[in-house]
């Protein structure tokens, strides 16, 4: 034993001795070897000065480059994807003298944007509900699993073993032995602390379980960084889900730390429930190794063989199944929407991208409910310049923080919009965990990314841009109503902050490429 602490030591002293050098080659290899934006670069060398070798470990662990890999990219899907994508393009292209008529006329460029960078199709026969209670949502979500007939598909970046669980689960287990193929998709640092009986029980009763970027050796995550931060729930093709809300007790307000949880999530049916089910059996298929796209049945085709048989192209090429899902948007009968999708495997930043248009489209006002703002340059300087423009820009965020740090870097950003003219206001009722952007009472962007760096580029989320006066007035009312609920914060406030908060923001803000 002594020797073997001898020999630590001698180890230890040679790396002390050259600890100097070790850390310019480590610094080297952060600076070149890995294309990032610089001022990530600057942090993390920050860190390798501060805290050596093991900074370097660090930065190992949570910055992976999953952009090269595209685990993702599924042949089938992308195959039958490529023709309504062009097709729709090919059709919106052609009205455009017709569409310059409509109020949408601003945002066709975003049409065209999300369906050619990630095949985001434009359906236009969809009805929207929206859910800023869990108590409601979860209520609602139990009578609809009760109704499923043939399949469920869950996916949560946290579920947790409490009372929200189990009021489903009983649910689950009877459409399961009724013959309803039930799955569920939860991220491994999301439900680390679901005990392992649980998942055995559901497996046992024929639910499958599959675990998003499991950890190695029981709880150890190399993959801190990228978690999936989806929430997902469709069922039977008809109905689907997608917002704020995960699965635990906080998220129906019963954890006195947060208090009254203000979230919001929206409940869809239509043809984009299929665009929410192509998003989940993607994660699915890299996670299980099960490929869903073989069977047609989840994508409103019937049995894949039948399908592929029975399927009659018209002139332009298309099946019947597809020509019907290209509605133009001109004879839309309900809410015009696109579910687009960003994560750590695609090259375009796809959700911030369409923030970014929302935000320089906007001629009147635009609002933001996001409980952690850390903008990248970018859309910190649309916004900005929208402000300064004379739009009137509102930003909503939490009065408590649930993560210390990235709340102080959140109030840091703050300041920036109060400075170039922007209202700001924080939630006084309980904790404002809402994800949502809305401009001018036309057009919304709603799901599950927050407006900072980390959904941006590290997480996997999941969005609705909606085109839709309707829906985007019912949430622009809805933050309205929260305003009754908050405190503006002025620049005379933000101007007096006390010394050691000012020490905070700033601490936190050096650190923001890496919150």
């Amino acid at each position: 034993m002594d020797q073997v602490f001898s020999s630590i030591a001698m180890v230890w002293g040679w790396l002390m001795d050259h600890l100097l050098y070790i850390n310019m080659i480590l610094s080297i290899v952060i600076v070149f070897f890995q294309r990032r934006d610089p001022k990530a670069v600057w942090t993390w060398l920050l860190v390798l000065y501060f805290v050596p070798i093991f900074g370097f470990l660090l930065y190992l662990v949570l910055c992976q480059d999953y952009r090269k890999s595209r685990m993702f990219r599924i042949k089938e899907v992308e195959d039958r994807l490529a023709h309504p994508v062009k097709e729709q393009e090919r059709q919106i292209q052609g009205a455009m003298d017709q569409i310059a008529k409509t109020p949408w006329r601003d945002y066709e460029s975003l049409v065209l944007y999300n369906l050619e960078t990630s095949g985001a199709v434009l359906t236009a026969d969809n009805s929207v509900d929206i859910f800023t209670d869990g108590e409601e949502k979860f209520n609602d979500l139990r009578g609809e699993l009760k109704k499923a007939e043939k399949y469920i598909h869950i996916q949560y970046y946290i579920i947790k073993n409490d009372e929200v669980f189990q009021a489903i689960v009983p649910i689950l287990k009877e459409r399961a032995k009724a013959g309803v193929e039930v799955r569920i998709l939860y991220d491994g640092m999301g439900g680390r602390f679901m005990p392992a009986r649980i998942w055995k029980d559901l497996r046992s009763c024929g639910i499958r379980v599959v675990e998003f970027f499991p950890p190695i050796l029981g709880r150890l995550q190399l993959r801190i960084n990228y978690r999936n931060h989806r929430k997902i729930v469709v069922i039977d093709g008809k109905v689907g889900y997608v917002g704020g809300f995960n699965i635990g007790r906080e998220y129906i307000s019963k954890d006195p730390k947060f208090g009254y949880w203000r979230d919001t999530h929206l409940k869809i049916c239509g043809s984009a429930v299929y665009s929410l089910q192509i998003r989940f059996a993607l994660d699915w298929n890299y996670a299980s190794r099960e490929n869903l796209f073989r069977n047609g049945k989840y994508f409103g085709l019937g049995d894949a063989d039948a399908a592929g048989n029975a399927a009659e192209a018209d002139e332009s090429g298309m099946t019947a199944q597809e020509a019907a899902a290209l509605r133009l948007v001109l004879d839309h009968r309900g809410v015009m929407m696109q579910i687009i999708a960003s994560g750590p495997d695609a090259s375009n930043r796809q959700i911030r991208n369409n923030y970014i248009q929302l935000i320089t489209r906007a001629r009147h006002h635009i609002y933001i409910q996001t409980p952690y703002f850390i903008p990248d340059d970018a859309v910190l300087s649309a916004l900005k310049f929208a402000a300064e423009s004379g739009v009137d820009v509102r930003l909503m965020i939490p009065c408590k923080p649930d993560h210390p740090f990235v709340y102080w870097a959140t109030y840091s950003y703050m300041g920036d919009l109060l400075t170039a003219g922007a209202k700001c206001y924080t939630y006084e009722n309980g904790f404002l965990h809402a994800k949502s952007v809305m401009a001018d009472g036309m057009v919304s962007c709603c799901g599950t990314a927050n407006m900072d760096i980390r959904s941006f580029e590290l997480n996997f989320e999941v969005n609705a841009t909606i085109y839709d006066e309707g829906v985007t007035r019912r949430l622009e009312d809805n933050f309205r109503e929260d305003l009754k609920l908050c405190r503006e914060v002025t620049r005379e406030d933000y101007a007096q902050r006390k010394l050691w908060i000012r020490f905070k923001e700033q601490c936190c803000r050096l650190l923001s490429p890496l919150l």
